[in-house]
């Protein structure tokens, strides 16, 4: 028995039988083959290669009897997603050359590095739904080829190693391949009932991987929210569940524990508006991490002194929070002394206040939620939260001490979940990394999966 191999995919610990013999393939990044397997250049296996249209399209989605187009998105990671589309307006006649139709082999021309050369079969196609001109129709010539052996193909670490090679563009965000690429792309071909077998074996394993892959996925979102209420109730309710609860005469707060108070922001921080520092390191506020010391990359010219006059400073321990994304969670404690963007808030903590506990309570939904309320703006998603306003609002008071036993539990579990989903965010990396080596083994005949 031999392990899936090494090469571009990894290497996989489940064991599989090899080929009884191999040869050359006169290709040095194919290495060796089964001896009775072929290499061919895709145009021998291909009819013809048909771009797309692109029509001015309306951005909703058609109706039953409407004509649509699809979006790039549409042909997502081996799926066919045929929601995504946009309607034809009813003035414009449909070029139905471009219609799609069941079982067609769809290629992205263009997209990220990533995305290009993704490709899909349509499934479950709605009736008059059109091709976009940035993914391509290849019509293949059957006699040869199992259209879905080819897809796997083409995702296989071989495969994307050709697209990379191939894709070009004017920018790192899009990149094309254009079909004198594809044309020339190399493609080891096992005899036709092999490929049946191989593309049988492939789906029967990928969903059972992608399965796997979605329950770990739905852990880590259980783990989020577990995460969060911890949160919430700590921030709002304490860390005694015993304790007696009163009303806490705000709306967006239903009850505190009795000894606990509710103050205004403006008695509870100070705003702080210093400038003309420009020896102190930038802050940036992340909705995803709070506050950090922005980092420059050594391709970039950092900015200039001269241009930090208008920052604000803040001191280690304030508040600082982005205008404009508080209702967010663009809010957190600024861990050293720095400098932050004009368009921010920077709150001083009075005598009393925890920066901490108060982080992780702006950080909460329903802290959020009257953070939108309390922030204006010309569109809702450029709402503002002012100093104004910021110092408005109600916030529960819990003494100090009791501020600090609530901070340090809420890093401390924060932190503890956080590995946990970390972990599992590794075991998904690795079930994808076996998923990819699974397939590239299969489809470069490293692996006889004929009696699998």
């Amino acid at each position: 028995m031999a392990m899936v191999g090494h090469g571009p995919g990894g290497a996989s610990k489940r064991r599989f039988k090899r080929y009884p013999a191999y040869k050359a393939s006169g290709v040095a990044w194919l290495g060796e083959i089964p001896t009775h397997w072929s290499t061919f250049v895709f145009r021998r296996v291909l009819r013809r290669i048909e771009q797309g249209w692109s029509p001015v399209a309306e951005d909703r989605l058609a109706g039953l009897d409407e004509w649509a187009v699809i979006k790039l998105s549409a042909v997502n990671k081996g799926r066919f997603l045929p929601d995504q589309h946009k309607a034809l307006p009813p003035y414009l006649a449909p070029d139905t050359r471009y219609e799609i139709h069941e079982g067609d082999f769809l290629l992205t021309r263009a997209n990220t590095p990533e995305l290009v050369g993704d490709v899909c079969i349509a499934h479950g196609v709605r009736p008059q739904l059109l091709l976009c001109d940035l993914v391509y129709r290849l019509q293949l010539r059957h006699d040869r080829l199992c259209p879905t052996f080819l897809g796997y193909w083409l995702a296989s670490s071989v495969g994307r190693y050709q697209i990379e090679v191939d894709a070009r563009g004017s920018s790192q965000s899009m990149v094309k391949v254009s079909q004198g690429h594809i044309r020339a792309w190399r493609l080891l071909l096992p005899p036709e009932e092999e490929q049946r077998a191989i593309a049988v074996f492939l789906d029967r394993e990928t969903v059972r991987i992608d399965g796997l892959v979605a329950k770990e996925e739905r852990l880590i979102e259980l783990l989020q929210e577990k995460r969060a209420a911890l949160i919430t109730r700590a921030v709002t309710k304490g860390l005694d569940p015993s304790v007696s609860m009163r009303d806490s005469g705000v709306e967006w707060l239903p009850e505190i524990p009795a000894h606990w108070d509710v103050k205004p922001n403006g008695s509870l921080f100070q705003e702080r508006d210093e400038r003309r520092r420009d020896d102190l390191p930038i802050l940036e506020v992340s909705i995803a991490s709070g506050v950090r010391v922005r980092e420059f990359s050594e391709s970039k010219v950092e900015q200039r002194s001269d241009d930090l006059g208008a920052y604000k400073v803040a001191s280690a321990g304030d508040i600082a929070f982005n205008k404009m994304r508080m209702w967010q969670g663009a809010v957190g404690t600024t861990p050293e002394d720095g400098l932050v963007s004009p368009d921010y808030i920077v709150a001083k903590p009075c005598t009393g206040t925890d920066p901490a506990y108060y982080a992780a309570l702006f950080r909460t939904s329903i802290y959020m939620a009257e953070v939108y309320r309390w922030s204006h703006g010309i569109v809702d998603d450029r709402n503002r939260l002012y100093w104004d306003g910021f110092k408005a609002i109600r916030s529960p008071f819990p003494p100090s001490s009791e501020q600090r036993g609530i901070a340090f539990f809420v890093d401390y579990e924060a932190t503890r979940i956080d590995a946990l989903i970390a972990k599992v965010r590794g075991a998904i990396d690795r079930l994808k990394e076996l998923r990819t080596a699974l397939i590239s083994a299969a489809v470069t005949g490293k692996i006889d999966v004929r009696a699998a």
